[in-house]
């Protein structure tokens, strides 16, 4: 039999097609599944693992800062806020909103105000938008996760919601640590503050195991410099969870997070209030009473203990009120301090630089006694006014200038202008003159053929603590100035002039300095040459209170016994290093201690003149600096008249004189001179602390080394 044949019509060759193009298409389904499930089978097994499990970062408590009484100056507390999963508001839109209506009536915050747009722009917990639109943007993005309504309410606000939480489904309370500052503006210099992690640090953190939008970090004062000890360590919880984002069960054991360690610090409270009190209470003084105007702006005080560099207070004028930054940072309020020209935020103890005046005359004293340029029994003739021959070289003839002293007033109100008359090297330092400083520092004729020089003199600035970071726990320190010809040329286009070593040597003209390195120059001499580590950190605890880091004081160097002075030649006004290092000798630490004792108990000594510590009970001495200055803010005022500029007030002094366990600065801005604004601050700062260490020892309490 024979098979028919197909009609004409259909040619064989597309049956071929048609099969093959089906083969094609099977083929790639084929590829595609092998791709999908033996080739890419990790890949997209771990998606999928992904989609379906969530990791949740458990926020750490922050570690506690103490001073050194066991005070809290920073700790967490409690803070409620109100939220709503919208994933379990009821099914009926009548019923929310009837939820909505009735926690509008407890919290103030309207229904319906603007968009979910709108409410995009608003970061959680700010003012803006209505309870609606928080809710709906919440629920579009994660309708199981809490959305905040309002935040930090009241403990009875909190517990109202709880109440009423039948009735409200969907609404709750979510308790998170705020950090709080019991102390406030008190401490705010030295505790600082937290903020949201830094866009440019976000990477950083979230490898840490911490969240961008939740957790914070500090931004100022320890809270930023102690930042890696205080945070703690994020906890971490791997969650099985449905399409939604509701929690279905643990899929590995959860990690509890680690809490910041505890910090105790070298302050003591009581006496940060007494120096705040002094400050203010003088400023004050000034301003409204005796001038009857404002011409004081700022201030700062320090207390040290010299023979181990703890740090009792650091107070300044204007602070800040770190409270008010603690949830998040007002824009109205930080741009307010940020545009007060009195620069509230900055720390004015480590990073403002000012000149030093007569207290850097410190420095001066004690080279030009060990480089010989000067002994103890010279007498040195120091009349109101020296004329020197000003020269920027060795040939240059120069031009006359005048260098005059600080005039004198006598208790009867007579003056001296004809100055000092003739004056050994402790009495230079006990009255301050600065014709005798003049000629220490740059020479003058037969009677000192050859003075410090600037770069001896920028040698021993930096051994007492000039010129360089202290390297204490604050962020920001300023490094200070101490110039030099090289840095003249540099910074200036112009050479170094004998004048310029004239203006260095009393602590004026090109020379800055933070409070914190007068401070310390006068502690170093105050603890026999030995210049102490500055430390705010007495301990480090762990999160259980067991000491992990026990306070251990740190010698920076001894000038009299580590040779960290280079030593230069000078012939003809040039100056060459001679490859030696030497140390200060003992007895030359020993005599600028005794000028700085003569200028508390000579009638004419600047500590004594306005009575400031005139019969003292306790053996004190000390150096006081008033200060010519022309910033911006002096231009700006039409201030800057030669000879007529207006001045800062220092005092720096220690006590007991013997065995000097405190030393205190104060530093006022634009107040006049230091022996009548500053060295009253520091006597009430000095009372205050002799009448605490009497209350402890009473109390069995004292702490003294």
């Amino acid at each position: 039999m024979t098979t028919p044949s197909l009609p004409a019509r259909f040619e064989q060759w597309r049956f071929y097609v048609v099969y093959g193009l089906i083969g094609i298409v099977f083929m790639i389904f084929i590829a595609r599944l092998v791709n999908l499930q033996v080739i890419g089978y990790d890949d997209y097994m771990a998606e999928a693992e992904d989609n379906r499990s969530d990791t949740i970062s458990i926020p750490p408590q922050r570690g506690i800062i103490y001073d050194r009484n066991g005070i809290p100056l920073a700790r967490n507390i409690a803070s409620y806020n109100i939220v709503i999963i919208p994933a379990n508001l009821p099914d009926d839109p009548a019923d929310v909103q009837q939820v909505y209506r009735e926690l509008s009536g407890l919290t103030g915050i309207p229904v319906n105000e603007g968009t979910v747009e709108d409410a995009k722009l608003f970061s959680a917990c700010v003012p803006g938008p209505g309870i609606a639109q928080l809710v709906e943007l919440g629920d579009s993005l994660a309708p199981y996760d809490a959305v905040k309504i309002q935040c930090n309410v009241s403990e009875e606000t909190a517990m109202v919601v709880r109440e009423r939480a039948v009735d409200w489904p969907g609404v709750g309370i979510e308790i998170e640590a705020l950090r709080d500052y019991p102390t406030g503006s008190l401490t705010a210099n030295i505790i600082g503050f937290l903020g949201p992690i830094p866009a440019r640090l976000e990477e950083l953190y979230t490898d840490l195991g911490f969240q961008a939008n939740r957790d914070k970090v500090g931004y100022a004062g320890v809270e930023a410099s102690l930042d890696d000890s205080l945070i703690g360590t994020p906890g971490r919880a791997v969650v099985e969870v449905d399409v939604a984002g509701q929690i279905l069960r643990n899929m590995e054991p959860p990690v509890s997070a680690t809490p910041g360690n505890n910090v105790v610090l070298t302050i003591d409270t009581r006496l940060q209030q007494a120096a705040e009190a002094a400050l203010l209470g003088e400023i004050r003084y000034w301003n409204e009473i005796y001038w009857g105007t404002i011409r004081i702006s700022s201030g700062v005080v320090i207390a040290m203990d010299p023979r181990t560099g703890e740090i009792l207070a650091m107070v300044q004028y204007p602070t800040y009120e770190n409270n008010r930054l603690a949830r998040f940072i007002p824009f109205y309020y930080y741009t307010q301090l940020e545009q007060d020209p009195r620069h509230p935020l900055l720390n004015f103890a480590v990073s403002a630089e000012f000149p030093p005046g007569s207290t850097f005359k410190l420095s001066t004293a004690t080279g030009a006694l060990n480089e010989g340029v000067v002994s103890l029994d010279q007498i040195i003739e120091t009349p109101g006014l020296l004329q020197l021959a000003e020269s920027f070289s060795p040939t240059d003839p120069g031009n006359v200038r005048d260098f005059v002293d600080w005039i004198y007033e006598n208790p009867d109100g007579t003056k001296n202008p004809g100055g000092f008359g003739r004056l050994d090297f402790l009495h230079c330092i006990a009255y301050s003159s600065n014709v005798c400083f003049y000629k220490l520092g740059g020479g003058f004729g037969e009677e000192i053929p050859e003075g410090l020089g600037i770069l001896r003199l920028k040698e021993y600035a930096q051994a007492l603590g000039y010129g360089q970071p202290s390297g204490i726990e604050l962020l920001g320190e300023a490094s200070g100035l101490i110039p030099d010809p090289t840095w003249k040329r540099i910074n200036k286009g112009e050479n170094w002039s004998t004048g310029d070593t004239y203006i260095a040597s009393v602590g004026q003209g090109y020379v800055a300095a933070t409070p914190l390195q007068v401070l310390m120059s006068a502690a170093t001499i105050a603890n026999d040459g030995r210049l102490m580590q500055p430390t705010l950190i007495y301990e480090v605890q762990d999160g259980e209170g067991n000491v992990i880091q026990p306070f251990e004081p740190t010698l920076k160097w001894d000038v009299t016994v580590d040779p960290i002075i280079k030593d230069y030649r000078c012939e003809d006004g040039y100056c060459t290093e001679t490859g030696v290092m030497k140390t200060i000798q003992p007895w030359v630490v020993q005599s600028v201690r005794q000028g700085m004792r003569f200028a508390a108990t000579e009638p004419r000594g600047t500590l004594n003149r306005d009575y400031s510590f005139q019969n003292y009970p306790i053996a004190v001495a000390g150096k006081t600096g008033t200060a010519e200055y022309c910033d911006d803010v002096a231009l700006a005022a039409d201030r800057c008249d030669f000879g007529k500029w207006p001045t800062h007030a220092w005092t720096v002094a220690f006590a007991p004189y013997e065995n000097p366990e405190i030393v205190i600065i104060a530093f006022a801005y634009n107040a006049g001179e230091g022996g009548s604004v500053a060295a009253p601050i520091v006597k009430l700062v000095m009372d205050a602390y002799f009448e605490l260490k009497a209350v402890d020892i009473a109390q069995g309490l004292s702490t003294s080394p």
